[in-house]
């Protein structure tokens, strides 16, 4: 190994040890950074979907983000865990910044720098960044498509009245 090498795997043992640490705060993580990145992602995923005008789609995302925490609170201990795993991985500043590619803090991100890094996720070649990707869709379409608000854009009339 010569010394190019060993800086490099030092740095990258420091970055996987200061990750590692982050996760391990997941109870730690702030609810603002987490609605601001659940919103970043919500925004990006339902671009083309979510209503004109900056106080409805506003709204949209709010209720969206809401859904997706009542989601992820029906899930088994296991998989709140891991979610919460997730989300805290990507409220770290770092790790937004070298695993999602997302330069700017989640408040301020556009749809389009967001998407690019779903779409890279959602075509990696690790499966561990797949079913991440595959999580935040499922949870973010999961909770977007459950307000009866989008149901006229699907032609889903609702659920079928109990006759007693």
């Amino acid at each position: 190994m010569n010394r190019r090498e060993f800086i490099r795997v030092g740095m990258a043992g420091g970055i996987v040890l200061t990750l590692a640490g982050q996760i391990a705060r997941a109870d730690q993580r702030s609810d603002n950074e987490e609605s601001a990145m659940l919103a970043a992602v919500s925004s990006a995923l339902l671009t083309g979907v979510l209503p004109p005008g900056a106080v409805l789609r506003q709204g949209a995302i709010a209720d969206t983000v809401a859904g997706v925490r009542h989601a992820v609170s029906g899930l088994s201990a296991n998989a709140q865990k891991e979610v919460g795993e997730l989300f805290s991985l990507l409220t770290f500043g770092l790790a937004r910044r070298f695993l999602a590619g997302v330069s700017s803090p989640w408040a301020t991100a556009r749809d389009a720098e967001v998407a690019a890094f779903l779409e890279s996720w959602r075509h990696s070649r690790f499966n561990l960044l797949r079913g991440a990707y595959a999580a935040l869709h499922d949870l973010v379409l999961g909770a977007w498509y459950a307000r009866p608000e989008s149901w006229p854009a699907i032609g889903y009339p609702g659920a079928p009245e109990v006759m007693r």
